[in-house]
């Protein structure tokens, strides 16, 4: 990861996109979040929805993985240049998550995150606090996932105390 001093209001990180198939969307469903709609492509029909569709969590899952396998390869990239790596911190948590549109089983999502603010910690000196807007948007391009995540970024201050 890149280091507070390092990060961009404005900067955007593409994380790739995801095909919800249906197979994963039942199995998630049947672990998770066992609604019919999510369960059954019959149900799911006649449900308000009108098809089978991914868990709003399962779309949470996702980002996730994506976003650990994103902050993984940049790593091994910085590290093969040579460059210096920040640690990324606990999260104190995320707000305004929404559910926009329904996934539907064949749909594929990709994931963004944009830096949106921040600021360094008052009561954490060796760290900033750095706060993304996580979208995710199907093949239509239509918004479908949303939330603002807020993370601990190590300072370069930090590193050289």
């Amino acid at each position: 990861m890149k280091y507070f001093e390092d990060t961009a209001i404005g900067e955007r990180l593409e994380l790739g996109a995801h095909q919800f198939r249906a197979d994963d969307i039942k199995a998630v469903a049947r672990r998770f979040d066992p609604q019919r709609f999510h369960l059954d492509e019959g149900e799911a029909e006649r449900s308000h929805f009108g098809g089978l569709c991914a868990s709003g969590w399962h779309t949470g899952f996702v980002w996730m993985r994506m976003f650990v396998e994103y902050r993984n390869a940049l790593t091994k990239k910085m590290r093969a240049r040579g460059e210096p790596v920040a640690e990324l911190g606990p999260s104190p948590g995320f707000q305004a998550l929404k559910w926009l549109r329904p996934v539907y089983a064949g749909d594929t999502i990709s994931y963004a995150m944009e830096v949106v603010e921040k600021r360094e910690s008052k009561s954490r000196p060796d760290w900033g606090i750095v706060q993304f807007l996580v979208t995710g948007t199907n093949q239509r391009g239509e918004p479908v996932f949303t939330f603002s995540s807020i993370n601990f970024v190590e300072r370069r201050a930090r590193r050289s105390a």
